[in-house]
Formats: structure tokens, C-alpha cells, sequence
């Protein structure tokens, strides 16, 4: 029995501890074809081992002129409600059309603060959720920023879903670990060990009547704790998936619906948070995407 990262490491010698290590964290190493959970786990001679490497980022996100819904602006921080579609940040399969790059056009002095990569990227959103996502413009922003949104003081995230189906109860809180999926590293899902504390009190928004009418209710979610996915694994273990939801969702239910959705009916619709240099406590608001508007009164 030998240690997964040494035996990763003797049979590809051009790669780093680090490298090796990070590809095992982001889920792109299986032992019989299931996610390696730990550098560290043991391996057998007879085990089999399959190392994924993802195509290689570009260093430098190049400015674009794309057009940016600014709620808000000032010299430290910028918050925007981004555009169902839009990915973040660039990452293989999407190099160009990220809010990375248009943010780099809108500002040009973001270049740097906090990474060449993702400049002034404080927290994200799936590519297919809309919404209200901070950006840092300084650093002394960037640094404090990112200490919020990592103890999750002072910051409050809420949701709007549109899900499949009902809850038993009108509100609740769920509260467990979410960590990736053991066999499909492109999804979450919640576990008993190796995952991290995830927190979503949610309530339903629609009237019991109007739900069992229309096969779906409109759910505020809102978020101690920021997983990936956390939302989406959250709503589909009540029983009521997001719509539109390809990963976690009911594609079949999906398809019955008068309008047949084209993304995930999620959005950020509320933030509030404390300014990162000017200590004052700010709200903002993104109003309900039109596609999401056709399921109810929003």
C-alpha cells in the first residue's frame, strides 16, 4: 500500500507536489472509478488510477466590451446583477464572454487586485443563476471582503428559486455537509464525512393552492454558508429541484411545463453586507428576471 499523491508524483515527475495535490482536490483523480476523496488515502498495487488534466487557463483575461448591469458603484467596490449565461470567470470552454472580461473593460485599474485571474472576483454564481454578485476595486477591499464572505459575518445572501413540486412544510432550515459527488465529479452532493458545513433556511412564497395548481412553488433561500451548488443539492433533497435544474433537476417535468425553461430558475436577489472600507451596512436588490417572472408574481 502506497500513498495516492507518491505514486501520482513517481509516475508523472514533471508535476509538482502542489499540481498533484490540486488535481486530487478538484476531483479530476479516480481510484476504481471513484473520486479520490485524499492525497493522502492508501492505494493498492491492483487498484486502478485515472488522472484527468484540464486543459491549461489563460494567464492574462484579455478586457471586452460587454455590457454590465451595475447596481452599484464606487471607488472600492462595484456590485453588478449578472446575466443568466454569463460565466464568472475564464475556465476551459469559456476563455472570452466572462464577467471577468467585461469587468476588466469597464475598470480598467482591476487588473491584479487579488489575482491575475480573477480580478476582483470576491464570491461567484453558476453560470446559469442571475443575479447580485460583489466585485473588490482596491485591495484594502478585496482583502476584507474576502474575510466576510469567508466567516459569513455580516453578510446576508437570499435567493429566489422556482422549484418542482411543493415542501411538506412552509419553512425550514437544512443543515448538513456538502462535498463531491463520489462518483461524478461535476456534481455535489451532501455526505456523512470529508464535505463542508452548509446552512439554507428557506420558505415558501407561493400559497399552497397556487402551488398544487401550478405544479411548482416559488421559494426564498437564504444562505448562511456559500457551497457550490449548495442551493440546487438543497432544494432537490426536500423533493422540489430547481426547474431547469440539468444537473439536479427533473428534465421530464421540466418538458410539461407551459414554458419550457432554457437555464435554472435561480437568482441572488438580495445582498447586504458591510461597505469594506467605509464600515456601513448596504442592501441591494436585483429585480426577477423576465424568464423567471412567467411562474408567478414576483
Amino acid at each position: 500500500m502506497a500513498r495516492l499523491d507518491k505514486i501520482l508524483l513517481d509516475r508523472n515527475p514533471d508535476f509538482s507536489r502542489s499540481r498533484i495535490e490540486g488535481l486530487i482536490k478538484g476531483g479530476f483523480v479516480k481510484v476504481n472509478s471513484v473520486v479520490a476523496e485524499k492525497a493522502g488515502m492508501k492505494v493498492d498495487e491492483t487498484d486502478v488510477i485515472e488522472m484527468e488534466i484540464p486543459p491549461p487557463v489563460p494567464a492574462m483575461p484579455e478586457p471586452e466590451d460587454i455590457p454590465l448591469d451595475v447596481v452599484y458603484e464606487d471607488s472600492d467596490m462595484l456590485v453588478v446583477n449578472k446575466a443568466p449565461g454569463m460565466v464568472v470567470h475564464p475556465a476551459p470552454g469559456h476563455f472570452t464572454g466572462t464577467l471577468v472580461n467585461a469587468l476588466l473593460y469597464h475598470c480598467p485599474d482591476l487588473s491584479g487586485i487579488g489575482g491575475v485571474a480573477r480580478p476582483g472576483i470576491v464570491h461567484r454564481l453558476d453560470q446559469d443563476t442571475s443575479g447580485l454578485i460583489v466585485v473588490a476595486k482596491s485591495q484594502k477591499a478585496m482583502e476584507n471582503l474576502v474575510k466576510a464572505f469567508a466567516s459569513h459575518k455580516h453578510i446576508e445572501k437570499t435567493y429566489i428559486a422556482v422549484c418542482h413540486g411543493r415542501p411538506r412544510l412552509d419553512s425550514g432550515r437544512i443543515e448538513n455537509l456538502i462535498g463531491r459527488h463520489p462518483v461524478d465529479r461535476k456534481r455535489m452532493a451532501i455526505v456523512q464525512r470529508n464535505g463542508k458545513s452548509a446552512i439554507t433556511n428557506w420558505k415558501v412564497l407561493s400559497t399552497p393552492s397556487e402551488s398544487r395548481e401550478k405544479g411548482y412553488s416559488l421559494i426564498e433561500c437564504r444562505i448562511e454558508t456559500g457551497r457550490t451548488h449548495q442551493i440546487r443539492v438543497h432544494m432537490a433533497s426536500l423533493g422540489t429541484p430547481v426547474i431547469g435544474d440539468r444537473q439536479y433537476g427533473k428534465q421530464a417535468l421540466d418538458k410539461r411545463l407551459p414554458v419550457v425553461p432554457a437555464r435554472q430558475m435561480l437568482h441572488a436577489w438580495r445582498l447586504t453586507l458591510w461597505h469594506p472600507v467605509e464600515s456601513r451596512q448596504m442592501t441591494f436588490t436585483a429585480p426577477i428576471p423576465t424568464d423567471m417572472s412567467v411562474y408567478g408574481d414576483l
